[in-house]
């Protein structure tokens, strides 16, 4: 019985998606009842123009955010190794996860109006990277604390300098939390909305700004074929992450 509520959630969970992926198929647009199978519509996303350059977009954005996330990260973790004081400053990183996003994106707006800096690629991916800090600094401080600093001594004695320690040492004893945390930011980055719409600006369009002007207009079927490969990508990622050889060669 209790596998019950458990096989529920999943069926809630995964229903919509298997939906989703067998209505990509269907000739007819979307929500309408099945008619036939088709891969018209891949062809169409294939065609569509406006969509790739907002997901290259998205993607350019999700990249560089999540790169300059987690080398803040690995600085201020850097500077906490070579003595450096940082505990009073790690509950302001803490801000970015109790704030709603909605708060932020509006703040960063107004900074950004008040710096009379105009919108656009680098405000987006500034604003990602405040965002990503949030993650970043808790997750990465918290393993360093939890680090044996005999370690760290015995690197030391056998005649290391404190920059050789902490790249041979240090560093690949973070790197399992750096890509958990670096896959965390990037997911995030690039499904991002609330940030995107208040500071994109009007010359740059990710793609979840892309799909809400699309269902604006009316439900598109090429939206379906790209969820369906995006989902199909996403679990081949997910397959080759935890093989055996794969996991043994980051962690």
């Amino acid at each position: 019985m209790r596998r019950v509520p458990v096989f529920l959630t999943y069926l809630f969970l995964y229903v919509p998606i298997v939906i989703l992926i067998a209505f990509s198929f269907n000739s007819k647009s979307f929500p309408a009842p099945w008619d036939s199978f088709t891969l018209h519509w891949y062809k169409e996303l294939f065609h569509a123009k406006e969509l790739w350059h907002a997901f290259s977009n998205s993607l350019i954005i999700a990249l560089s955010s999540t790169f300059i996330s987690l080398m803040m990260g690995v600085l201020l973790i850097f500077f906490r190794a070579s003595g450096g004081r940082v505990g009073k400053f790690l509950s302001l990183y803490y801000g970015n996860l109790i704030i709603p996003e909605t708060v932020l994106a509006v703040g960063l707006l107004g900074y950004f109006t008040m710096l009379g800096i105009p919108l656009g690629m680098p405000t987006l991916i500034a604003a990602h990277t405040v965002l990503g800090l949030g993650f970043v600094i808790p997750v990465l401080y918290s393993r360093y604390q939890s680090l044996d600093p005999r370690l760290v001594e015995a690197s030391l004695d056998l005649g290391a300098s404190p920059l050789q320690t902490f790249f041979k040492i240090t560093l690949p004893l973070l790197r399992p939390s750096m890509i958990a945390t670096g896959l965390l930011i990037f997911i995030i980055s690039f499904d991002d909305f609330i940030l995107s719409y208040f500071c994109a600006g009007s010359k740059i369009q990710t793609l979840s700004l892309y799909l809400l002007a699309v269902i604006r207009s009316g439900l598109n079927p090429v939206v379906n074929a790209l969820s369906a490969v995006l989902f199909l990508f996403s679990c081949g990622l997910v397959t080759l992450f935890f093989s055996p050889k794969i996991r043994t060669r980051i962690f």
